[in-house]
């Protein structure tokens, strides 16, 4: 049986306790640069610990830069997925050796999960979302268990669902998100690799703006959104890491919550 996915429709919570830190911290950094934003939530105390998760996809290299330069150890969680393109995973040692990051952590599923959940590897051809679940966001959840919160890559520009995205966001009251380029538009992300002579990733050059695992992604053509490629022909828009439904849900839900929603609450 494939695992139950990691998506709810459930309310939002009534008591947020990070409610207000992240107000807070958006109303100070509203104005300021993804440096100031990025400085602040690495050096701050009260916000850390916190890890870089990337993909090491289309535009990762400069938020990979970016955490190279103002705190180089800090971790960089990287999500292998074992369904990647070989270009990424080369990008990936490319990345690591260039920018010197000194923390790397690579997470895989836990082996006996994806022998019982998808033994022939064909669970993405018919439940894409529980196959996200297996290899990405569960993984993930275990990892960042020792975090306090995470830093994203994620931009207003790239989806629907981000177009209101805010620098500091809560996760369920579980953990801060930390999204320092949410302001930056394609071209800001093109000059600053441009002017810091950084590498892209191999596949854009070949038509792929956004790259996942190499089974869900494909080539978008001239004009299309650059997300046009994720899961093409599913309404799927996000692999359940950041939103679903345009909310986040990836943390547990708590009991009252999973039973409303019908949603296993051991499946994290």
């Amino acid at each position: 049986m494939p695992p139950e996915p990691l998506f709810a429709s459930a309310p939002p919570l009534p008591d947020d306790p990070l409610a207000g830190k992240v107000g807070r911290l958006n109303e100070r950094y509203r104005h300021h640069s993804a440096t100031a934003v990025l400085t602040h939530a690495l050096t701050d105390p009260d916000v850390g610990p916190l890890a870089l998760v990337s993909s090491f996809g289309a535009e990762s290299v400069v938020l990979l830069h970016l955490v190279s330069v103002i705190a180089p150890a800090t971790p960089v969680l990287f999500i292998d997925t074992e369904m990647l393109f070989p270009e990424t995973l080369a990008y990936q040692r490319t990345l690591a050796e260039r920018l010197n990051l000194m923390d790397l952590r690579v997470i895989r599923a836990d082996r006996r999960a994806v022998a019982e959940a998808d033994p022939d590897g064909t669970l993405h051809q018919f439940d894409a979302d529980s196959c996200c679940s297996l290899r990405k966001v569960v993984p993930l959840e275990h990892a960042l268990k020792d975090f306090s919160g995470w830093i994203t890559g994620r931009k207003r520009f790239q989806a629907g669902t981000r177009a209101a995205l805010d620098f500091f966001e809560s996760e369920r009251g579980v953990r801060m998100k930390v999204n320092p380029l949410a302001h930056w538009s394609q071209e800001d992300v093109r000059d600053y690799m441009v002017n810091n002579a950084l590498p892209p990733h191999p596949l854009v050059a070949q038509g792929y703006p956004s790259i996942g695992c190499a089974p869900c992604t494909s080539a978008v053509a001239p004009g299309e959104d650059p997300r046009a490629g994720r899961w093409r022909g599913q309404a799927k828009v996000e692999c359940g890491l950041h939103f679903v439904n345009g909310r986040a849900v990836r943390a547990p839900l708590p009991a009252a919550e999973a039973a409303a929603a019908n949603y296993p609450e051991s499946a994290a």
